[in-house]
């Protein structure tokens, strides 16, 4: 390790709180760079972002995820991105949970949505999978569906026959990548909000 990479790891301890975690706040996506900047890792996307905000890194290896430590209104957070790909999303999550002894209350989801356009957001306390298998995954591994998440649009499939797959594994284009950037702006907003308990708020200022 440089002196450099030892400053940097002292730094980032500092910003650590001590004690439990009191929340997990979990981007869903695909490992690997193939991935990157596709629809479907918008929640990675996210959850990078929040990290950066925090400055902090998502880079300790854990139950089949990366993740980092910091502090929102508050209260101590791990931020988590699942490495087992986007189906199997939950059981990572669910190793993170037993362990820690976190209620599905306080476990925030960010992820995809192909329902809202590109640049849009929509906060739910709790609900079904939608049809999103890393969302459906995870209600199956904890058993329930009563944990708060994000929506990040993603715009739907230009077709009806076009292959959804290949929809959400394509990348954004050009012209679509300033509004995405602002919705994930917004989303760490709406995170802060949501672990202070405020999700009313988070509704009401960041559903569109």
């Amino acid at each position: 390790m440089s002196i450099f990479d030892l400053f940097a790891k002292i730094e980032r301890e500092k910003k650590e709180p001590a004690g439990p975690p009191e929340f997990l706040v979990v981007g869903l996506g695909n490992p690997g760079k193939e991935y990157e900047l596709t629809r479907h890792n918008v929640g990675f996307l996210a959850l990078d972002r929040l990290a950066e905000k925090q400055g902090v890194r998502i880079d300790r290896a854990k139950w089949r995820g990366l993740y980092g430590e910091c502090t929102l209104a508050g209260k101590r957070c791990l931020l988590i991105k699942p490495q087992t790909y986007m189906n199997n999303s939950g059981e990572c999550l669910r190793e993170f949970a037993n362990f820690y002894q976190i209620p599905p209350e306080h476990i925030l989801v960010l992820f995809d949505d192909i329902s809202l356009d590109p640049g849009r957001l929509r906060i739910r306390r709790k609900g079904s999978d939608g049809g999103h298998n890393g969302l459906k995954s995870i209600i199956y591994q904890l058993r329930s569906d009563a944990f708060p998440r994000i929506k990040l649009g993603v715009g739907a499939k230009p077709h009806p026959d076009y292959n959804l797959a290949d929809w959400v594994l394509g990348k954004f284009p050009e012209k679509e990548r300033p509004a995405v950037g602002e919705a994930v702006d917004r989303a760490c907003e709406a995170a802060e909000l949501i672990v202070a308990d405020k999700i009313d708020e988070a509704m009401n200022r960041f559903n569109s």
